[in-house]
């Protein structure tokens, strides 16, 4: 009996104590991941002048986006050939100005890989037989595609205010002008919900809060050029003050005399704080 109440003693006291020491640590069991969706891993960016970017995804699709690298006079000379990007297994182009638009088709062929423009730039790369129809899938404005699937990026083309108009050459080599589509930009989700928003050739413009209430980019790629692109400050004010990325990145500059735009100048208007700006030169690449 003596044993048994001292046992029972020992015990209070030791659950007392325990308790004075507070909480210990609570197993806890992982939460399943969702529906669709993947771990985590890293988000690569590599910008290769004026607009030009290959994003490789968490998954390992690579995205080509407004590929201008042959007479790029930014473009890094070892990515002047097409075969120096590697594997390519999407192109999204912003609009159909040269510049964005003039190595797409040869790089879709080359990759057998589908081709995403504006819905009047689609139509007119058919017309033009530019690529075969298995290339040129529709698209546009509106609505979320899935290229690779329910598992793999979403790309969402939303709203970009420039012109888009594709300056090319007839079968008898004559030059001609053809309807390029409405611009757009494009909001790409990767496998584990890191967003990229390109926003390509653009103004400032209102919706641009409403895009990335809806969106949430992690990081922005913004023209700043001054010249047929927002001014650096107008840039500094949308991401800073209706976009709020966390990280900005600056493209769309110092290509030619008219984009006189700076990155200090961008990076002087947007401030201490978030969000944060992040200067790549030509052949530079980030994980995120």
């Amino acid at each position: 009996m003596r044993k048994t109440a001292f046992l029972l003693a020992a015990l209070l006291s030791a659950v007392l104590a325990g308790c004075a020491a507070g909480p210990g640590p609570v197993a806890t069991a992982p939460k399943p991941m969702p529906p669709g969706q993947v771990a985590a891993g890293k988000t690569e960016v590599l910008w290769l002048g004026q607009a030009t970017t290959r994003i490789t995804t968490p998954g390992g699709k690579v995205i080509v986006i407004d590929p201008w690298l042959k007479t790029n006079p930014k473009t890094p000379a070892n990515f002047k050939d097409l075969n120096a990007l590697g594997k390519v297994d999407l192109i999204l182009v912003t609009h159909a100005h040269f510049d964005h638009f003039a190595d797409a088709p040869e790089l879709a062929k080359m990759n057998n890989a589908p081709l995403y423009a504006p819905a009047g730039l689609g139509s007119t790369i058919a017309a033009y037989s530019i690529l075969p129809a298995n290339l040129a899938p529709r698209s546009g404005k509106g609505g979320t595609v899935l290229p690779f699937g329910a598992n793999g990026p979403r790309i969402t083309a939303v709203r970009a205010e420039h012109s888009s108009e594709l300056d090319w050459k007839d079968a008898a080599g004559k030059s001609i002008v053809l309807p390029g589509g409405e611009p757009v930009g494009y909001i790409i989700e990767m496998e584990n919900g890191f967003k990229v928003w390109h926003m390509g050739d653009t103004a400032v413009f209102g919706d641009m809060k409403l895009i990335g209430d809806m969106y949430k980019p992690d990081v922005v790629m913004v023209p700043i050029g001054n010249h047929f692109v927002m001014s650096p400050q107008d840039a500094a004010a949308a991401v800073r003050d209706m976009i709020k990325p966390r990280y900005a990145i600056p493209i769309h500059f110092g290509t030619t005399p008219q984009l006189r735009g700076t990155p200090a100048e961008f990076e002087a208007a947007l401030g201490s704080g978030s969000p944060k700006m992040i200067l790549l030169e030509p052949g530079q690449k980030l994980d995120f």
